[in-house]
């Protein structure tokens, strides 16, 4: 009997932690479409923290693609530059939106060819947890 209080207590306690870490989710998710023999490509979505508690996005990653990584267009003395982004913080319930003009996923040297209307798989990750993986469709405009 006390096993099975000392396995139900400990059941319990790893529920609470997993119900107060951060949660990540993946919507509106899409790549622009590039053409043939293009390098670099960007990928945008919505990412939205439903946990309880904050969550840091730190990469990305895709079998589709050689390299991928969180990029943020910004302006300086007039000239559009790309830099990298560092570990990004999302609020328990907040969101953070990647879009074009703004931040963004940089994907680069992809491994075959993408074709429009295609999904390709992305790796968000995220720390705590495991972050989240969702189809990106390969698309001219925004969902």
């Amino acid at each position: 009997m006390r096993r099975l209080t000392a396995l139900l207590l400990l059941v319990f306690t790893l529920s609470q932690t997993a119900l107060a870490a951060g949660r990540l989710e993946i919507d509106r998710a899409w790549i622009r479409t590039a053409p043939p023999g293009a390098m670099m490509l960007a990928g945008y979505a919505t990412l939205r923290n439903t946990g309880d508690a904050p969550l840091t996005v730190v990469g990305a990653s895709s079998e589709t693609f050689g390299d991928a990584s969180l990029h943020e267009s910004v302006e300086v003395d007039g000239v559009a530059r790309m830099k990298a982004l560092g570990p990004l913080e999302i609020a328990p319930g907040a969101s953070v939106v990647f879009a074009p003009g703004g931040k963004h996923l940089m994907l680069m040297r992809p491994k075959g060819e993408i074709k429009p209307g295609g999904s390709i798989k992305i790796h968000i990750e995220a720390k705590p947890g495991d972050g989240a993986t969702a189809g990106f469709v390969v698309r001219d405009t925004a969902p």
